[in-house]
Parts: structure tokens; C-alpha cells; sequence
């Protein structure tokens, strides 16, 4: 079995497989205060709640947008299960061309976003990532990795309006039933809910206009991330979404290196 760590800026996401299917998943608060003992305190007490073994662990990878995080993981994976963990990064075999400016700015989540998708989809892709930061990914029929957009994200925008405006409360994140809204609590939850949804749309039909100007089908769009299917209720845009994309992305990243 295989151990895969999606290190995010708010939450690491742990799963394990077993071959190609997914045992189990869970998830963490990201903190990079936390010693490698505190992390492998958290992980054996979530493997023995869930009936799996340290020993049953051939092989660990992770993919991180922390790096003051990495020290501790790396020690906790080491000193907890005697193995040395595969980091995506560069060097690591993805099979994907990654075509930025400068390739070693591309996040490692992003990658593994785009392997996953390729793997899954073999067409061309548009991935969005609704996650601290909202990611657009675009990835052609043969691999390439052209780039794409960052937003901040739905929390961020949402935080620091209630933050930056002295009269605005913080809200719950929900749907109105109406764009036009009589309360302020209702105000903010539309202009969040609508105003989002109407965002990725407009970056997702740009997106797609030049990638067929480049001579690609229209795009298959997926989208990942805890907040995809809250968007999806009122974008237009977004054919499927896959919540274990990343995770599924580290498996097939393991593969090709183990």
C-alpha cells in the first residue's frame, strides 16, 4: 500500500492505496509549527482508528505548497515508517510538458492536478482547484501543461470582506435563492455565491476560446477542491468533479518513480 500527502496552505490531505483504489482519506490542519513528532502522533492515531498498519506502507508521496512543512513530514515519514519519501518536484518523472516560462514556478498541486486529469481524461482539460488559492489549469490532449489563471480564494475573498469592512459580518457560505437580496447577511452570501460562480465562467470561456485557437477540441473542465460543488450549483462551466483529483494524481506520480 501506498501513503500520498496533499500539502495545502490550509488543510494536508492523506490517503492510502491499495493499487489503484483508494483505502481511505483523510484530513489535517496544516501547521508548519508542528514538530515531526506531533504529525506522527496525529497519522498513527488516524491509522489505528482505521484498522491500517505502519508496516502494511511500502511507499510515500507528497505534493507541497508549504515549504516550511517539509522538514517536519520528511522527518515524520523517516523516524515513523522507515521510508524515504518521493517529493514532487523537479526531477520527478510526471509525464507532463510543462510549458510556464519558468517550469519550476508551477506549483506541485497544480501538476499533479494536470497528471491525474490527463491520466483519467486523455482530452483536452481545463482543471480548477477550488482551494485556499482557485486555480485554472489548461492541459492539452498531448500532455502539455500551457498554464493558466490564480484567483484568490472563495474563504479569502470572503474573509477579507468581512475583515476590511467595518459593518459587514462574517457569513456562512450558502446559495440565495435570489440575486437581489433585502438583508445584508443574504447581500454578501449572493455576491459571493453568484459573483464566484459568474468568475469561473468567464475564465473558463476565455480559456477555452484559446485553446481552440491553438487547435484543440473544446476542453473537457473538471473541477477539485472542497468548495467545487458549492460553485457547480450555479456555474455553467464545470462538467465533473473528481474531490480525490490531487490524490489520485500522487498515485499515478508513485508509479512512475517507484
Amino acid at each position: 500500500m501506498v501513503l500520498v500527502l496533499d500539502v495545502g496552505n490550509t488543510n494536508i490531505v492523506l490517503g492510502i492505496y491499495k493499487n489503484e483504489k483508494l483505502m481511505v482519506n483523510w484530513r489535517l490542519a496544516t501547521d508548519d509549527k508542528r514538530t515531526a513528532d506531533e504529525y506522527g502522533i496525529q497519522v498513527m492515531d488516524l491509522f489505528t482508528n482505521s484498522d491500517f498498519h505502519i508496516k502494511d506502507i511500502e511507499g510515500v508521496i507528497i505534493s507541497s505548497v508549504v515549504p516550511n512543512i517539509m522538514y517536519s513530514l520528511e522527518h515524520m515519514i523517516l523516524k515513523y515508517f522507515k521510508l524515504k519519501p518521493i517529493i514532487v518536484g523537479p526531477g520527478v518523472k510526471t509525464g507532463i510538458n510543462i510549458k510556464y516560462d519558468n517550469p519550476r514556478e508551477v506549483g506541485a498541486d497544480r501538476i499533479v492536478n494536470a497528471v491525474a486529469a490527463h491520466e483519467l481524461y486523455k482530452k483536452p482539460l481545463i482543471i480548477i482547484d477550488f482551494g485556499t488559492a482557485t486555480t485554472f489549469c489548461a492541459v492539452t490532449k498531448e500532455a502539455n501543461y500551457l498554464g493558466g489563471t490564480i484567483c484568490p480564494g472563495i474563504k479569502i475573498s470572503s474573509d477579507a470582506l468581512f475583515e476590511r469592512a467595518a459593518k459587514l459580518p462574517r457569513v456562512e457560505l450558502v446559495k440565495t435563492p435570489t440575486i437581489i437580496c433585502r438583508n445584508t447577511v443574504s447581500s454578501i452570501q449572493a455576491g459571493i455565491a453568484y459573483g464566484y460562480a459568474g468568475q469561473v465562467d468567464y475564465i473558463v470561456t476565455k480559456m477555452k476560446q484559446e485553446m481552440i485557437d491553438l487547435g484543440q477540441e473544446e476542453p473537457f473542465v473538471v473541477a477539485t477542491g472542497g468548495l467545487a460543488k458549492f460553485i457547480k450549483q450555479e456555474s455553467k462551466s464545470i462538467d465533473e468533479i473528481n474531490h480525490i483529483l490531487t490524490l489520485e494524481g500522487l498515485r499515478v506520480i508513485y508509479e512512475k518513480n517507484r
